[in-house]
């Protein structure tokens, strides 16, 4: 399982007659984080007339996912952030959109137009990676075995996280959980039926 998060926190301006939107990308982890974003930039840009949001965390199929006009019409502001946000399958991220009125009305068309626009704006300037479900195993094995085993592992693909030493050595191993019973074949046929794979904890990782 994988999905899309932004490479780093940062932010784009975009001016649509006269009024300036300023996007701002935050990676975050939940919704607490996510709110506290938005408070944070309300403050600080505390002269703007609206700070509208959107923000989306956990992986698919069925993220967190909210938004909030911030008193421009319903459904002009957060819900075509939000839809950028979907459209580019970005998640645990939070666009928040700061507007300076310039004078002249958008309506409904240009306000949609232009809260998009900002995000992906901002989407393309901080760029996006890959966050992927690993699992972690331990293989032991006899001193004498271990260094070919590495190897063997390494050419096959497989990403060796680190070796223990004890009364034997363990070699500890990170694979995408639906990859588990090609290690498994993969491990015996390596060792000769001498060790077993042992999963261990699935974490994500970004790459």
């Amino acid at each position: 399982m994988h999905y899309l998060t932004i490479a780093r926190d940062g932010h784009a301006e975009i001016e649509e007659k006269r009024s300036r939107f300023l996007c701002t990308l935050v990676g975050v982890e939940n919704e607490e984080d996510a709110r506290a974003v938005v408070e944070r930039l309300r403050k600080q840009h505390w002269d703007a007339r609206h700070t509208c949001s959107a923000f989306r965390i956990g992986p698919p199929p069925q993220p967190v996912e909210r938004s909030n006009d911030d008193g421009e019409p319903a459904g002009t502001a957060g819900a075509p952030m939000l839809e950028v946000l979907r459209g580019a399958g970005v998640s645990d991220t939070v666009a928040v959109v700061t507007r300076w009125f310039g004078g002249t009305l958008l309506g409904a068309g240009g306000l949609v137009r232009a809260y998009s626009d900002a995000v992906r704006a901002a989407l393309d300037e901080v760029g996006t990676l890959r966050r992927e479900l690993v699992r972690e195993y331990a293989i032991e094995v006899p001193y004498d075995a271990a260094g070919r085993l590495e190897t063997d592992l390494r050419s096959s693909g497989v990403t060796v996280l680190d070796t223990a030493y004890g009364a034997a050595v363990t070699l500890r191993i990170g694979a995408p959980p639906a990859e588990e019973k090609r290690l498994q074949t993969l491990v015996a046929e390596l060792t000769a039926g001498g060790s077993v794979l042992v999963p261990g904890v699935d974490h994500w990782v970004d790459r």
